[in-house]
């Protein structure tokens, strides 16, 4: 029988005798892109076990005395919605291994207070079928794109000036991204600003990114964030699909933050063919494609429906 737990001070002797074999990390998050690196199992342990600043959550798989898979997840923008940054499958030959790990992430989660559990994987792995099974909802598709002398141009008007994140932006954001993600998306990730706000990835391992807004006639239309890590550049936007030389504003913009880095990554969603097309003229090339899925820790309640209530008359 398979059990999934978390992990436990008696499974470090299962977690070294584990790390002699190699199997992929089927997770991936945006602040590890165009690294080689993940979560090491070993590592992610002990890190739950002395280290609480990290808030990893850590789960193993065991059959008998072999630890079969193990996941890991951390929180996103707040504790009320986490991602799974490692999710290991070391028994290929039985499918509910992954399920017991993503039942027990999830269930959880929702005891610790999160309302959703978000994973990335790439498309076509058979991680997508699995967590289908278990009420994940695949709900966004997305093109990884990098260059190592991507080509900056003057194609944006010089009117279009970004300007520093500020504290009360945030609204407005949520408005752009309203604008910018389809609705069977923003059904999925977020309906409302809370869980906007919940939601958000990081885009680094270390400093905090830079955030920049480019408005027109005072209304938000572009937003763009930064962050450098060493020799990597990753970068996300969002754009008003309205305004003609907002995208070539926000990716030259990009490119003027990341001079020093030899390498740039974004993950592009397949909804917005405009911003391919602009990444592959800038000399970005696809690396992979990933297909993130979440999933609800809690079940809405139905609220009683009221009826009349038939009015006794005194006699």
């Amino acid at each position: 029988m398979t059990d999934a737990r978390t992990v436990r001070p008696t499974d470090i002797v299962a977690l070294v005798s584990y790390d002699g074999h190699v199997y992929p990390n089927a997770a991936l998050t945006r602040d590890r892109i165009g690294t080689e690196t993940s979560p090491h199992p070993l590592e992610t342990a002990l890190e739950q076990w002395f280290s609480f600043a990290t808030g990893r959550h850590t789960w193993i798989s065991i059959k008998g005395a072999t630890l079969r898979g193990l996941a890991s997840a951390r929180r996103r923008g707040s504790r009320a919605a986490w991602e799974l940054d490692c999710l290991i499958d070391a028994a290929e030959d039985d499918d509910t291994v992954l399920t017991s790990l993503l039942d027990q992430v999830t269930t959880d989660a929702g005891r610790a207070g999160a309302e959703k559990v978000f994973v990335r994987v790439e498309t076509g792995s058979p991680v997508i079928a699995t967590a289908t099974r278990c009420g994940f909802s695949p709900y966004l598709a997305e093109s990884l794109f990098a260059a190592r002398d991507p080509v900056a141009q003057a194609a944006a008007p010089r009117k279009l000036k970004l300007r520093r994140w500020s504290k009360t932006d945030g609204p407005a954001a949520f408005r752009l991204y309203n604008r910018w993600a389809p609705e069977p998306v923003r059904r999925v990730e977020a309906a409302t600003f809370r869980e906007w706000q919940n939601a958000r990835e990081r885009v680094s391992p270390g400093r905090s990114p830079q955030q920049s807004i480019l408005d027109v006639d005072d209304q938000m239309v572009g937003w763009l964030r930064t962050a450098a890590d060493g020799e990597i550049g990753r970068f996300d936007l969002m754009v008003d699909p309205d305004q003609e030389g907002a995208m070539d504003a926000l990716i030259d913009g990009a490119l003027v933050r990341f001079q020093e880095q030899s390498r740039l990554f974004t993950l592009a969603p397949l909804y917005s063919s405009g911003l391919i097309s602009r990444l592959e003229e800038r000399g970005f090339v696809e690396q992979g494609q990933y297909t993130v899925l979440a999933r609800r820790t809690t079940k809405a309640v139905e609220l009683p429906k009221l009826a009349p209530a038939p009015i006794h008359h005194a006699t």
